[in-house]
């Protein structure tokens, strides 16, 4: 019998707001969990592939490909046993974000508590709409100091769409992993930022349990 899986994607129309390192960090945070992790990247950049790369650890598996073989390439994985797929996409509007869209359990918007970043997540929201995909908010790189920004934002983000918590500080530890090929929660365990990152996967978790249980909350 295969065993379940689980597909997240982390579609955003705009650059910069951190999906392949919250990718990343959220892959090694799931395995650090009990699951078996695959990790897609359908950006042309490569970032995660690349971060795969410098990675030391054989696990999670990375690989790169092309929309148009994604669908193939879920339901190999999914037959391989893996029990999570996470997929990266490109900053932009484009097909593979569709792709990515279609095959997801659960797609992931981050955004950063900016008015340009909320302004440039509306044309996805349209299209997970259109859709009819499940998809959450996580808004990530939030100043760490005192700031209403954060709070300003989720309000904002809030109307469109559900908002995954906690918010993810902009914190070095992200920055120091991505460049190492680790994940936070490697880098340096007992940290801020590997809590966050843990608290933000039990809650992703949680979410897509409840669909498989069959008590499918709505947040978006």
């Amino acid at each position: 019998m295969i065993p379940a899986m689980k597909t997240i994607a982390f579609i955003t129309a705009k650059g910069g707001p951190g999906k392949s390192t919250l990718a990343a960090s959220i892959a090694v945070a799931a395995q650090e969990s009990g699951e078996k992790v695959y990790l897609i990247d359908l950006d042309p950049q490569e970032s995660l592939y690349k971060w795969g790369q410098r990675r030391e650890a054989d696990e999670p598996a990375v690989d790169k490909i092309t929309a148009d073989k994604l669908q193939a390439a879920v339901a190999s994985i999914k037959k391989a046993g893996y029990t999570l797929a996470i997929i990266d996409t490109a900053g932009v509007d484009t097909a593979a974000n569709s792709a990515a869209m279609a095959v997801a359990d659960m797609c992931l918007v981050p955004s950063r508590p900016s008015m340009l970043d909320i302004e440039a997540a509306r044309p996805t929201v349209s299209s997970l709409l259109r859709m009819k995909r499940k998809f959450a908010f996580v808004l990530n790189q939030c100043p760490t100091g005192r700031t209403l920004r954060p709070t300003d934002a989720s309000r904002a983000l809030g109307m469109m769409g559900g908002l995954a918590l906690p918010f993810i500080g902009q914190r070095a530890d992200h920055m120091d992993a991505i460049a190492l090929g680790q994940g936070v929660t490697e880098r340096d365990p007992s940290g801020k930022a590997a809590d966050e990152v843990r608290n933000l996967w039990g809650w992703i978790k949680n979410q897509m349990e409840k669909k498989t249980n069959g008590q499918e909350t709505r947040v978006a």
